[in-house]
């Protein structure tokens, strides 16, 4: 089902559907590239934090289902194919992962539109949440800030280039 708003086209794609799972490949074979890059810098998957790039952007552009299957899929088949995330953190990954699918697709289907302020909602909350259960799940305030002391170059880029692919995705 397509949903527009003046040049915003917003989909959600069924799990019936054979695009469904062609286009969160897609995304897939993004969150697995973006982060073989980030790696090349010393602490740069800390630092810029791209297993969740396009898990937004597919969230986001193309609803729940997209979204979750690029959330979950992506970082079990980095952790499978090249160890990394390792997997002792592979569940909180995966919660933060779900958690922005599931933020991404909601704030987009309430508003209809892209912002700024809403794709860093989108961001903002699955930090906050991923936080919470980090530090629930290991009981150490530290690691659960980790990703927003450490990481906030790539919340900020999350943020600024989530925008910024999403209104070039949406106008076609």
């Amino acid at each position: 089902m397509k949903s527009t708003n003046s040049s915003v086209a917003l989909y959600q794609l069924s799990c019936s559907q054979v695009k469904t799972y062609l286009v969160a490949a897609l995304f897939i074979v993004g969150n697995i590239a973006l982060p073989q890059l980030c790696h090349l810098i010393p602490q740069g998957g800390f630092i810029f934090l791209p297993i969740y790039f396009f898990t937004l952007v597919a969230a986001y552009k193309y609803g729940f289902t997209v979204g979750l299957t690029t959330a979950v899929l992506s970082p079990v088949v980095n952790s499978a194919l090249f160890g990394m995330p390792a997997a002792a953190v592979l569940p909180i990954i995966l919660i933060k992962s779900v958690t922005l699918a599931i933020a991404a697709a909601l704030i987009a289907k309430k508003t209809n539109k892209v912002t700024v302020l809403t794709v860093a909602l989108a961001v903002i909350a699955y930090q906050l949440i991923g936080s919470v259960a980090e530090w629930a799940m290991t009981g150490s305030i530290a690691k659960a800030t980790q990703d927003i002391i450490l990481g906030w170059p790539g919340c900020l880029l999350q943020i600024a280039g989530g925008y910024v692919v999403l209104r070039y995705l949406l106008k076609k």
